[in-house]
């Protein structure tokens, strides 16, 4: 148990955190990696080089340290943080790998400030969050195979179908290998691939979100393929683009998340950029199958009307759903833009009757893009709690 004592030293450390918190996440994987090269199979290798993790997780302890008071107050990020190591399947002894090197690298960073006591302190807290977060973990894998047809850890998918939505997004259809049932996944939720990667001599996993509503036959996400090659970040999607056709097989983990639709009589409004649309798409699949009366205004943006994926879909939902309406942007100028909004996604744009003050708002993309949205409906007085969003990659965002 911590002692108070020990809470004044953490706290102690918040100025450091704040200052040089990516500095030490920074050393702190590199060091894991030296020493547990293994583990480069379970993280992401692109947000390594992009620093997105390393950013992340000084936020995260950061976070901690200012909260270590009263933790509870962080449960919904654990919980957000819980769904994301699940998905990779993350075990109670990886904790235990990580918590020697975070704190062999605290005690390296920053040297002779490290007072044994401080170490200790910081140790102890440490512990206390790993046990909070296995525990978490737990009830999640638990629910995992309680649902008829879950599985925990990594499974094997075939391909049987792959669509090209646009130059730049497949859709690509799963079924378990096995023959095996599905369990029902809830509109919003993703899952985790992983591929094995030649050029890196590595397994690498990512999470996409699943882009139609459960119904028991398949899974399917929608993979856009990153322009630039090469690029870490983009080397699973191109890898995905390139040699998973029909026949493949991807391993999976289970569908999990907790970017959910709202089920209630009020107005759902879904705003999107680019393949921020992929789970979006999945809640008004679900909406669609059952033949709800809200009120829906579909908000998307991209490029171009080459590159607007699920376009044709839409324009039937559109057209057989009175209660569907939808509004496009196209940032590239064309000729002939099939009626969309030229220019980036403005809100300010769509009449303030599509955009009422009780609905439920859902946004997804690039964190500038979720950032400036939030922003502007809570500018127009909507209440932050309607306003629900997934962010791509580690989190970043902190948004209220």
């Amino acid at each position: 148990m911590i002692t108070e004592a020990q809470k004044d030293l953490i706290k102690g450390t918040i100025p450091v955190l704040k200052e040089h918190g990516v500095a030490l996440t920074s050393h702190f994987y590199k060091r894991m990696f030296t020493h547990n090269p293994e583990l480069k199979h379970i993280f992401n290798m692109g947000n390594q080089q992009n620093a997105r993790q390393q950013t992340a997780l000084a936020t995260a302890v950061l976070a901690y340290a200012e909260h270590i008071d009263n933790p509870s107050v962080l449960l919904s990020a654990v919980k957000h943080i819980g769904q994301k190591h699940s998905s990779l399947n993350i075990r109670p002894e990886h904790y235990q790998i990580v918590g020697k090197h975070l704190l062999a690298s605290i005690q390296e960073v920053l040297g002779d400030a490290a007072s044994d006591e401080l170490i200790e302190a910081w140790k102890v807290a440490y512990f206390q969050l790993a046990d909070l977060m296995i525990g978490v973990e737990k009830e999640m894998y638990d629910q995992m195979i309680q649902h008829d047809g879950g599985w925990t850890g990594w499974k094997p998918f075939n391909v049987v179908k792959v669509v090209a939505e646009t130059a730049e997004i497949q859709s690509i259809y799963l079924e378990p290998t096995d023959g095996g049932k599905l369990p029902v996944h809830t509109p919003g939720q993703y899952v985790s691939v992983r591929v094995f990667l030649p050029e890196l001599h590595l397994y690498q996993p990512r999470q996409y979100s699943l882009s139609d509503a459960s119904n028991g036959k398949y899974l399917r996400i929608s993979v856009k393929k990153e322009a630039v090659e090469g690029k870490p970040d983009g080397m699973v999607s191109n890898y995905i683009h390139q040699y998973f056709q029909v026949g493949k097989q991807l391993e999976l983990t289970a569908p999990t998340g907790s970017f959910n639709l709202v089920e209630n009589e009020h107005p759902h409004i879904f705003i999107s950029g680019g393949v921020g649309q992929t789970p979006l798409i999945a809640m008004l699949e679900h909406l669609v199958s059952r033949e709800g009366q809200n009120t829906i205004t579909w908000i998307h943006g991209c490029r171009n009307n080459d590159l607007h994926a699920f376009k044709d879909r839409i324009q039937v939902l559109e057209s057989q759903y009175p209660n569907i309406t939808c509004f496009s942007f196209y940032d590239e100028a064309q000729p002939i833009n099939n009626g969309a909004i030229p220019g980036w996604v403005d809100l300010a744009k769509i009449d303030s009757d599509h955009l009422p003050q009780q609905a439920n708002y859902y946004l997804c993309g690039p964190a500038g893009f979720i950032e400036k949205h939030f922003q502007y409906l809570t500018g127009q007085g909507i209440d932050a709690s309607n306003i629900h969003f997934e962010e791509f990659g580690p989190a970043s965002l902190q948004l209220n």
